[in-house]
């Protein structure tokens, strides 16, 4: 294998999201929309991008219309390169009717892509995640040590532990172990409060990936961390990437180094988006070393009659004409209207807040008109009558009619 392997990146993007019901009542969870511009996609496809990784394919699945349609407006790569492409799989049932049964499964009915590039590496990603990772510090890491495969692995506290897969790991890396979300996980060598987790990102040789997917299938096997890893351990040299190591460039000294966030809850979403914050957010989304890409918007800027925004992003195209916004994340083409106040929000695309209304703690989807003089997050029980509210208090506004033109008037 060379020193500059070729890598296929095959992005697993097929999430159905139950936990962050309603947000994922209509499209599937890598394609909700994230901080001022983004969907959760992004970030996965700007970490390989930036990483030299432009040989993608993103395999969809559960309400993908949302998914497919983003991908195909922000993430047409040029042809005139060759080998450079982002292009969406949906499931070819070429073994019968049925969907992908599992991670495994998934790569599985899509070997032909793989036999097709004949790539050195197989980088099977998830797009369920917000971070920046250099991915050519991971192939490093696997080229180094040997490796025919390699997992992305990063401390989590030993509560959250039982939703992933824990990871048993000898100084130098090498794996001894892989439990797949563990009732009781064992916790880190000196780290009694942490487990070491799958972040869900592998690197395979790809002739092991081939071997390993048939034989999962001559099994009956369908999952990368309940059957294949595991298996793979007893006859492979599997290692643990120490995602920790992981530096990106244009980082800040007061971010959170190595920053990974899990949005699979609608606390863990809100959290992550109250990391954006500050004069010194955890999360700054703005490097230009390591660009986060979306779509290329070509609405207007954002334009702010009155009233007063503190702590808060204002997303392009958004009308403030007035209120009070604090700590809170308006995204585009958002209309505040005059005496509105909103605190620890996120208002997503299209929504119309009329004036008079107060909104705490509030999740709104996109395609909205919130009424005049309506308020959220301040009464629970009658919360609970119209919207959907999260075990910590959260509301969520489930998303909107976007052919309801009405909103506009």
């Amino acid at each position: 294998m060379s020193s500059t392997p070729t890598i296929l990146a095959l992005v697993l993007a097929g999430g159905e999201g139950s936990r962050l019901h309603p947000l994922t009542a209509v499209r599937s969870k890598p394609s909700v929309p994230f901080g001022g511009r983004y969907r959760i996609v992004d970030f996965v496809l700007s970490n390989l991008v930036n990483s030299g990784i432009k040989s993608i394919y993103l395999l969809v699945q559960y309400k993908s219309q949302s998914l497919i349609e983003h991908v195909n407006h922000a993430w047409t790569l040029s042809n005139a390169i060759p080998d450079q492409f982002v292009t969406v799989v949906p499931p070819q049932m070429r073994e019968g009717p049925e969907w992908f049964q599992g991670t495994a499964d998934a790569v599985y009915q899509n070997i032909n892509l793989i036999e097709s590039r004949a790539p050195d590496m197989v980088a099977v990603f998830g797009a369920d995640h917000i971070y920046r990772m250099d991915v050519r510090q991971m192939v490093k890491f696997h080229q180094q040590n040997g490796a025919d495969v390699s997992v992305a692995a990063i401390p989590v506290p030993l509560n959250l532990a039982p939703s992933f897969g824990v990871i048993i790991a000898n100084s130098d890396g090498r794996v001894s172990d892989f439990i797949e979300k563990p009732t009781q996980p064992v916790p880190m060598p000196g780290r009694s409060d942490c487990a070491y987790g799958s972040m869900g990102n592998y690197l395979f040789n790809t002739a092991v990936l081939k071997e390993a997917l048939l034989e999962a299938r001559e099994r009956g096997e369908n999952d990368f961390g309940r059957h294949i890893l595991p298996r793979l351990i007893r006859s492979h040299k599997v290692y643990a990437y120490d995602f920790a190591t992981n530096r990106i460039p244009g980082t800040r000294d007061y971010e959170e180094p190595a920053y990974w966030r899990d949005v699979g809850t609608i606390e863990a979403y809100y959290a992550a988006h109250m990391d954006l914050l500050g004069l010194e957010p955890h999360f700054n989304v703005f490097n230009p070393k390591w660009r986060i890409f979306s779509s290329g918007y070509q609405g207007p800027t954002s334009k702010i009659i009155g009233g007063h925004v503190q702590n808060s992003m204002i997303g392009a195209g958004a009308i403030i004409k007035g209120g009070s916004i604090r700590n809170s994340i308006i995204r585009r083409e958002v209309i505040i209207e005059e005496d509105v106040e909103l605190e620890d929000c996120i208002v997503m695309d299209y929504t119309i807040i009329r004036r008079g209304a107060r909104l705490r703690r509030v999740i709104v989807d996109r395609y909205n008109t919130i009424a005049a003089d309506t308020q959220i997050g301040y009464d629970s029980d009658a919360d609970r009558v119209r919207y959907h509210v999260s075990e910590s208090g959260l509301v969520v506004v489930k998303k909107g009619n976007e052919l309801d033109t009405s909103r506009y008037f």
